[in-house]
């Protein structure tokens, strides 16, 4: 059985970025040295650009997201690393994605553009076994990139449990102690801009797992323009049997938020109704894989809602699915695509948010046992 290395930490945003350095050198060189090949070959940004942007870049991230700023700064002293490259890694979605909008449009009609990141779906409390809310994702991404597991117990007493990429600070899939919890899919628009330099992607996932109310981690998403277009399924346990989901897709001019119906709602790599944002996703005819990923989820949801109440078994088999591997809910890599597009399920998570407790599968979850971890 896999793991994934778990850590524990607290105190403020330096000294716990700090610690996670320490704790996870080895993943932090093994991932500045994949992501700094990975933008080469997928995106033609050799190091000196990649280096140029995140120069132009850092100073506003600092001055938008300050905790988030000394966590990446932490990271970079307790690894041992230059702060210029870990903080490359941290603006890799705008870095990476911008990158990804840009080929589409160039190659619209062409070769496969690259993209990841993933199935997620929410269970509202209602429709399951036990009366809990439930989120989570098949997270798909570089095979060889290194997971990390982290506790933080923030200084206001909020406590964090969730799944990042060793050297990029704070979490993006995961819960905290007051109920809310967050999965995430990548999206493509034509507006994706690294330059506009908003906020960025991993800036916002921290800062919505620090919110303690569901209307407050909406506005992390809303609030200012974004550099590009992601998604972000947020949802918060109420009281027993109740709660709330908010998916909000956020293009970088604007966004739009939708609630689960009939109990369920799934989510993959493309907008549900890009015309409420007026955006086009330059997305290749290749790219029917987050179509059939996002049917197929929705489509084992309503099937099992109809059945009766589903329960965590039931999404697991879900998260197993292979129905159009290797393009599918678990997803494996595709020997059609060039070597740095065959991505798979990194990470499975099942999280429970009235119990605060989630299911994680490290790796594609046909060949992982889900390992329980509680905030």
């Amino acid at each position: 059985m896999s793991h994934f290395r778990f850590v524990r930490l607290a105190g403020a945003p330096l000294e716990a970025g700090r610690a996670f350095g320490r704790a996870t050198a080895d993943l932090v060189a093994r991932n500045l040295a994949i992501y700094f090949r990975r933008f080469l070959d997928e995106t033609q940004l050799d190091r000196d650009e990649v280096l140029r942007r995140t120069g132009l870049y850092w100073p506003v991230v600092q001055a938008q997201s300050p905790e988030f700023a000394a966590m990446v700064e932490g990271i970079a002293q307790g690894a041992g690393q230059p702060l210029p490259d870990v903080a490359a890694v941290n603006l890799r979605y705008e870095l990476l994605y911008s990158e990804f909008s840009r080929i589409g449009q160039m190659e619209h009609g062409g070769i496969h553009t690259p993209a990841g990141e993933c199935t997620a779906f929410a269970l509202m409390a209602e429709t399951s076994t036990d009366g809990h809310l439930r989120i989570g994702q098949n997270w798909d991404w570089i095979p060889d990139v290194a997971g990390v597991l982290t506790h933080v117990t923030r200084p206001d007493g909020l406590r964090i449990c969730c799944f990042t990429e060793a050297g990029i600070a704070g979490g993006k899939i995961g819960l905290n102690s007051a109920g809310l919890g967050l999965v995430v899919n990548g999206l493509v628009s034509a507006d994706d801009d690294w330059s506009r330099l908003g906020r960025p992607f991993h800036a916002r996932t921290w800062e919505i797992l620090c919110s303690t109310r569901l209307d407050a981690a909406v506005e992390v998403v809303s609030r200012g323009e974004r550099s590009c277009s992601s998604n972000f399924l947020i949802a918060q346990a109420g009281a027993p049997g109740r709660g709330e989901v908010a998916d909000v897709e956020a293009a970088p001019l604007g966004v739009c938020v939708q609630h689960p119906r009939g109990g369920v709602f799934a989510h993959a790599n493309h907008f549900l109704d890009p015309g409420r944002l007026g955006i086009w996703q330059p997305l290749r005819e290749e790219r029917t894989s987050t179509y059939h990923r996002c049917g197929r989820m929705e489509q084992m949801l309503v099937g099992a809602a109809a059945r009766g109440p589903v329960g965590p078994e039931d999404l697991q088999a879900m998260l197993r699915d292979h129905d159009g591997m290797p393009e599918s809910v678990c997803r494996h890599p595709n020997p059609d695509l060039p070597e740095p597009e065959r991505y798979q399920s990194v990470v499975s998570m099942i999280v429970d948010l009235h119990a605060g407790r989630a299911l994680v599968a490290a790796g594609p979850p046909c060949l992982h046992e889900f390992v329980e971890y509680e905030v």
